[in-house]
């Protein structure tokens, strides 16, 4: 099998003249034309031929450089803008604890004092605030 590889004008535009593939000399398995239209050679791949010139393939390589340089320059603003609006947030709080509303105390007595023989029990439901309840003093 083999395939030719028509003339054609190269980047210079000096006309080369067209050629077989597998050239004599060459890679055997090389029986495809590949390339451009302005650069062609023998190669492996049937799916290797691009119908435009190589200097086109120049220019899409520049654009995608230029695009993804735009799109780190936006990320690289963006982790800069939330590292500021963090550091921000952090040192315009206040520096005292925050009130935590009201404070918790039995309501009616001001002072209470539990009785003296508290078994394990009785801290348990004096602890919840229960042992009142169950002595009658409410």
């Amino acid at each position: 099998m083999s395939s030719e590889c028509s003339s054609y004008l190269n980047a210079d535009r000096v006309l080369v003249s067209g050629f077989s593939c597998p050239q004599v000399g060459g890679d055997a398995r090389a029986v495809y034309c590949c390339g451009f239209q302005d650069v062609k050679y023998c190669c492996d791949d049937p799916h290797s031929f691009f119908p435009y010139e190589h200097s086109y393939m120049w220019w899409l390589s520049i654009g995608a450089l230029v695009g993804l340089s735009i799109a780190a320059v936006v990320l690289f603003a963006f982790i800069i803008t939330v590292c500021v609006l963090c550091y921000l947030f952090i040192s315009t709080k206040p520096r005292s604890k925050l009130d935590t509303g009201l404070s918790l105390q039995m309501a009616g007595k001001a002072s209470y004092l539990p009785p003296t023989n508290i078994t394990s029990n009785s801290k348990f439901l004096l602890a919840f605030n229960v042992l009142p309840y169950l002595n009658g003093n409410r």
